[in-house]
């Protein structure tokens, strides 16, 4: 149990790859504080709550403790933190894995969901790192993995269908976010990278897809875990600052990365 005595906070851990990642962490021995905004189950809406997940992880004999948080409230961000630290003691790691999924079509979008994307989406990553920051140094150094897309972040994506701008800006933010924080937390002890998943079949994708989608080539969300358990653990601590891919992990890094 190579992460025994480590606090990891995975944010949109209800389902979906943070669900997968919560689950993986604390099979790998993390106290994993699971936050979300689901605590009870939503008429007509996606299966899963933040409960749930930590009653799985209980089940396999792990250890983990839901905290209700919406990422677009500061308060709630605090207090995620605030009761992490005063519940366990430290703070070893923070996933930021939930997001607002806007979708809109550029003709058809207004303002309105633009700004609230950029204020759920991309001020909610600058809450939580300056909010995490000061008690991941006084740990001992500590890890920030942002879970991006499989596509939508990057400009090296030739096509994204229909509806996505909202969603490729700010995640392409994130990314960027991640890159340009690195070098002042570096010294601080903290590694911070942006980790894009690849295709995940989740329960968002399914409804939005439909279960008669081609899911050749999608993975499961347990097949991001390895990558993320890396940096967590943090085995190489110059590994910082970097766009990676999931499914890449072992093939083309970390033996490329710096620092390794």
């Amino acid at each position: 149990m190579d992460l025994d005595g480590r606090v990891v906070i995975v944010t949109g851990a209800s389902r979906g790859i943070g669900k997968g990642l919560a689950i993986g962490l604390a099979a790998a021995g993390a106290t994993v504080v699971c936050a979300a905004r689901t605590v009870e189950p939503e008429p007509g809406g996606l299966p899963g709550t933040i409960h749930e997940t930590v009653a799985t992880i209980a089940r396999a004999g792990g250890r983990a403790f839901a905290v209700r948080c919406d990422i677009g409230v500061a308060e709630d961000i605090d207090h995620l933190i605030a009761t992490t630290v005063e519940r366990f003691g430290r703070l070893d790691a923070l996933v930021n894995n939930a997001m607002a999924p806007t979708r809109a079509a550029f003709a058809e979008a207004s303002v309105e969901q633009w700004d609230e994307s950029m204020r759920v989406n991309v001020r909610s990553l600058f809450l939580f790192c300056q909010a995490a920051v000061p008690h991941l140094r006084e740990a001992g150094g500590g890890a920030i993995v942002n879970i991006s897309s499989g596509g939508a972040g990057h400009e090296s994506t030739p096509f994204m269908p229909p509806g996505y701008v909202i969603y490729a800006v700010a995640k392409a933010a994130m990314e960027r976010f991640s890159t340009a924080i690195a070098p002042e937390l570096r010294p601080l002890g903290v590694a911070i990278n942006a980790l894009r998943p690849g295709a995940v079949k989740t329960e968002l994708s399914t409804r939005e897809l439909g279960a008669d989608h081609d899911w050749t080539g999608w993975q499961t969300p347990d097949a991001v875990v390895p990558a993320v358990l890396y940096l967590v653990r943090r085995e190489d601590p110059g590994l910082t600052g970097r766009v990676l891919e999931s499914t890449q992990y072992g093939l083309t890094w970390p033996e490329s990365s710096p620092g390794s």
